[in-house]
């Protein structure tokens, strides 16, 4: 009797058997379920802070600095520590590193919750960035090992238009708890998702890691990453308060180049860096992470303004502000599945020479509102148009990306992307600041001038002036001059808000240019060493 040879399976078809065996087909909704509320907490903390950052002013006293802190506290540690994070969760288990991560940023929440001042708040925030660092890559890599290959495309898809809408929302809920409840909710709600969250972890989702990893992390180049872009943050903010010329600007600046250069050098020998500097050989690569540098700072430090014009200068609520980008983030989501067929029918070159430029209109759009008017008329149409653009540029953007390399190296490529973006929205909106401020400050002396104030409310309202429109007018004075104070606060805050948006439309002309001169028709992909 002769026994035939058995047939070698597909490798496609062993992979997707090892991941049934890892986790079972009635668990992976739940895998979803937890990735989603996890990712969700993020998205959501990273946009529904800027409409509380009026209600937190008002509630400490705080200056325009400090609220920056507040948002460039969490930044910083998120864009900073997302490599690592990711590292970690491939060498010590993607269920425990995301689920510590998960843990640690409910800490902290409650900590922001429940805090009494604003440097305690700013610290808070920071522990929120850890956590969020090492939760984020670790979502992805959970599905992507709980999800055999033939159904892991449409399982990323179902992650990112959930977590889409749920970054829409939150932001309206968010308002909605500021305004009828307390700014603190914004922060609180996050601890029973999270716990939600550790539950289904530890329940259903199984646990993987990458058995190939070795050697050390890159816990240096984490470290001078966070010291250098901290440094650089820091140095950038004080500007605005202690001038170019103060020492401890000047020290913290020349530390920020000192850190960074090491960090280079770093990364150039460790084994398994956090950066690895050898995937920006590909042409198409550099072009896309410059293109995203340069767009993504033109969105993180444009839209950092946004809700505080509409706030505390054109009178908007909390939920109106919250849902002022609703109309954006809407049009991205349905159009996604559309502008990925861009790439298809005419190459990634083109849609990202377009896309941006039609963002930066957008932009631009933005800075024609004076003080006044009905949001349809004056910002509905910057919304849509900006949307568009980025509609247009984000999916063709990733496309880019991931085909500039070998596949091996995709999930690397992706983190070095993401960690991109969050760096430059982190460094616009310290520089944007600075553009503010300067624009705030010499519109208010015009404006001052021109009013017959009293030497005593005028040395009142330069003593607030680090609030920007935040300033308390006195309330002794007449009515008549209240509202000629409120308006030349206002307007002054208007003329730095057109210099912020005219810049975001110029990195986006800026990010369109990249695009044309760097990236190729045909893209070489970088190979694994």
């Amino acid at each position: 009797m002769t026994v035939s040879p058995a047939r070698p399976r597909d490798k496609n078809a062993i992979a997707d058997a090892a991941t049934d065996s890892l986790c079972k087909r009635s668990a992976r909704p739940w895998v979803l379920a937890a990735t989603i509320l996890a990712s969700s907490m993020v998205f959501i903390d990273g946009t529904v802070v800027n409409v509380a950052l009026p209600a937190l002013q008002r509630a400490f006293g705080a200056s325009a600095t400090d609220a920056q802190w507040v948002v460039e506290a969490y930044a910083l540690f998120l864009a900073a520590l997302l490599l690592v994070g990711g590292a970690a969760g491939d060498r010590f288990g993607r269920r425990r590193v995301f689920a510590i991560g998960v843990a640690l940023f409910a800490v902290a929440s409650i900590w922001c919750g429940l805090t009494g001042s604003v440097m305690q708040l700013i610290f808070a925030r920071a522990i929120q960035g850890i956590g969020g660092a090492l939760l984020v890559p670790g979502s992805l890599a959970l599905i992507s090992a709980s999800f055999p290959e033939s159904e892991r495309g449409k399982a990323i898809g179902t992650w990112s238009g959930y977590s889409a809408i749920t970054a829409a929302i939150g932001p309206v809920i968010g308002g909605f708890l500021i305004e009828h409840v307390s700014w603190r909710m914004a922060f609180l709600i996050n601890v029973p998702l999270a716990l939600l969250v550790i539950t289904l972890a530890f329940r259903y989702v199984p646990e993987s890691r990458d058995q190939r990893a070795s050697g050390s992390l890159d816990w240096a180049g984490a470290a001078l990453a966070s010291i250098g872009l901290g440094c650089l943050v820091y140095g950038l903010i004080e500007s605005s308060n202690k001038g170019w010329g103060d020492v401890t600007v000047i020290a913290t600046l020349v530390l920020a180049a000192l850190m960074l250069t090491i960090f280079i050098g770093v990364e150039l020998r460790h084994p398994a860096p956090m950066l690895p500097l050898g995937l920006f050989h590909s042409r198409n690569f550099s072009g896309a992470n410059l293109l995203t540098l340069l767009l993504y700072a033109a969105l993180g430090g444009g839209l950092y303004f946004l809700p505080l014009n509409l706030i505390l200068v054109q009178g908007y609520s909390a939920v109106a502000a919250g849902a002022a980008l609703l109309p954006f983030v809407l049009l991205m989501f349905s159009l996604s599945r559309w502008s990925g067929g861009l790439v298809d029918r005419y190459g990634a070159k083109r849609p990202l020479v377009i896309g941006p430029t039609i963002a930066a209109v957008g932009f631009a759009l933005f800075a024609v509102p004076g003080l006044g008017g009905s949001y349809w008329a004056n910002y509905f149409p910057a919304v849509l148009v900006l949307g568009f653009g980025m509609s247009i540029s984000v999916a063709p953007l990733t496309t880019t990306v991931m085909n500039a390399v070998d596949q091996s190296l995709a999930g690397a490529a992706s983190g070095v992307n993401n960690a991109v973006s969050r760096t430059a929205a982190l460094l616009a909106i310290a520089i944007f600041g600075i553009v503010m401020n300067l624009a705030f400050n010499a519109s208010l002396d015009s404006h001052l001038k021109t009013l017959n104030t009293a030497p005593d409310t005028l040395h009142t309202v330069e003593a607030q002036r680090a609030k920007l429109a935040a300033i308390a007018v006195p309330a002794e004075v007449s009515e008549q001059e209240q509202i000629a104070l409120k308006s030349a606060i206002g307007q002054s805050y208007v003329s730095g808000f057109r210099c912020v948006m005219l810049l975001s439309a110029l990195l986006a002309l800026g990010s369109a240019l990249s695009a044309w001169l760097l990236i190729g028709l045909h893209p070489q992909k970088t190979q694994k060493n």
